[in-house]
């Protein structure tokens, strides 16, 4: 004899139903409407992808005031349930579908067993193996496979981007594409005090007098660069101001090599001399003139160009020595190339696939972060609205200006990374700190070593010698400890791939490095 067991959830809601059965508005019509999006959004369950098959027509995703709108008839089915639509009560009824039970002859139910989560594994890789080990069991100690994991109290995870996420900083190699690529939407007029945003008059370190070993600073650098970049506004026809010069042309002229070198050279210059808090904006008020679309474009491209390009160097421009310039002649160097290593991806899908939710807090732009966090291409799958990073306010016409948005953020860098997760992220989790956080510097400190609910961290290790350096220390101590709270992850810089060691191979270099040598007293 067989009795139906049935479970009722009646949910109110205002939801996007693209259900077979009901029609509230026509996809033509969501796609026209204000704060809505569609980014190509894959949805996984359990490691799956699904799906919205609705009849005849593909019904896509999409995201609206920063919220993610799914099919729910799909997904209710896909979770064994079924939907029912009550338009008398304007209801989305949600139930259990029925489930066959055995009943005794003493009228006591029998109900089938459990069916057992599954556990979804980091592959071996190039992960340390200790390091790989300690993921692997936090994630099957607290992930959705456990028998104490609540999936109305997800836990949630923090990762840094630049050095962490990515190999180098995304944020750097989109400079170099912007300057090569003269990506600009500044007006002449206003290239000096963008340049000059909150930068301190002071003279920069010594180590950044120009080559005859003059002293210099913000004015008289950004003198020679507005001068220089002025002449390409005019002569470049990519900037649409009269010009008839091709990239190709352009990048023959000495006002070319002036403007990219001393542009870069700035970069440096304000980040060694000045506090962390003046420098990390900085890069971000080239920005100015361009719309959020512009930026997510632009960084796109960037990302692609150096995911290809694969030659991991050091590279030095130099300005100029015939040119007239009141700085004189300077250098920067920089990194080539950056990648998403496919154990840091690996490390995101197994997350999300165990139940943990996933958040980016990066001092990197807004926009070169989520072009990476989002876009499926890449594999990363953050879900829109969880990536946190430095943040510009825009003109009336929605396009960025050089100034930072102090009214609505925090800069994430430092502490700032701490009160962000305080104030946008922990309250969604009745003010639960990351149970994971993952980094590789000193901006990433505070958030790594101040949450009592973090039980572990991952660091990705550049032999950093900043304060950072102590938390590495702690990580060899405990290395290997089945209830380390640090573990660590080595990479090869001449190769931009992971090492199974928890120490690093530095750019130019052949041996295996841990730890600073002052660490090693």
């Amino acid at each position: 004899m067989f009795k139906q067991k049935k479970k009722l959830i009646v949910v109110f809601l205002t939801v996007f139903m693209l259900m077979s059965s009901i029609n509230i508005y026509s996809l033509a019509d969501v796609k026209t409407g204000p704060d809505i999006n569609f980014r190509d959004i894959e949805v996984f369950i359990d490691g799956k992808k699904v799906g919205f098959q609705i009849g005849s027509e593909t019904m896509e995703p999409l995201i609206y005031k920063d919220r993610v709108y799914v099919p729910i008839k799909t997904i209710a089915e896909l979770l064994g349930k079924a939907v029912v639509w009550d338009g008398k009560k304007n209801n989305v009824v949600i139930e259990a579908k029925a489930e066959e039970v055995v009943e005794t002859s003493e009228e006591e139910v029998v109900e089938k067993p459990e069916e057992t989560i599954e556990f979804y594994e980091l592959e071996e890789l190039n992960w340390e193996p200790k390091t790989r080990e300690a993921l692997n069991n936090f994630m099957k100690k607290y992930g959705k496979s456990s028998p104490d994991y609540d999936p109305n109290q997800r836990p949630y995870v923090v990762f840094d981007f630049d050095n962490t996420t990515a190999f180098f900083d995304v944020q750097e190699q989109m400079l170099i594409y912007q300057l090569e690529n003269l990506e600009f939407k500044i007006h002449p007029d206003q290239m000096y005090d963008v340049l000059c945003t909150e930068v301190p008059k002071d003279n920069f370190l010594q180590e950044y007098n120009s080559l005859d070993g003059k002293s210099l600073n913000i004015d008289i650098v950004a003198r020679d660069i507005s001068k220089a970049y002025k002449w390409l506004y005019e002569n470049y026809e990519g900037f649409g101001a009269g010009g008839t010069m091709t990239l190709e042309e352009v990048r023959e002229t000495p006002e070319y090599q002036e403007f990219i070198t001393k542009v870069r050279y700035l970069y440096d210059a304000i980040g060694d001399t000045f506090d962390a808090a003046v420098s990390y904006p900085w890069v971000t008020y080239l920005f100015t003139g361009m719309t959020k679309e512009e930026v997510l474009d632009l960084a796109t491209r960037s990302h692609d160009y150096w995911f290809a390009y694969d030659v991991w160097s050091k590279r030095t421009w130099t300005s100029p020595e015939d040119y007239p310039s009141e700085a004189g002649v300077v250098t920067a160097t920089y990194l080539t190339s950056t990648r998403l290593p496919e154990e840091s991806v690996g490390l995101y899908q197994k997350l999300a696939a165990n139940g943990f939710d996933i958040y980016v807090v990066s001092a990197s732009f807004i926009d070169a972060i989520e072009a990476l966090a989002y876009n499926p291409k890449y594999g990363l799958n953050v879900e829109p609205g969880r990536v946190y990073a430095m943040m510009l306010k825009t003109d009336s016409e929605g396009r960025y200006i050089n100034e930072y948005d102090y009214d609505n953020y925090y800069q994430t860098q430092g502490p700032g990374k701490v009160k962000t997760i305080d104030k946008f992220i922990a309250p969604k989790y009745n003010g639960r700190g990351p149970i994971f956080v993952a980094g590789d510097s000193q901006g990433d400190y505070n958030m790594m070593t101040e949450y009592e609910d973090t039980v572990l961290n991952l660091i990705v290790n550049r032999v950093r010698k900043d304060d950072f350096k102590y938390i590495s220390k702690e990580a060899v101590e405990q290395y290997g400890d089945p209830n380390a709270k640090y573990v660590m992850q080595g990479r090869n810089e001449n190769t931009g791939r992971y090492i199974p060691s928890i120490g690093s191979i530095r750019l130019g270099k052949t041996e295996i490095q841990i730890l600073t040598e002052e660490m090693l007293d």
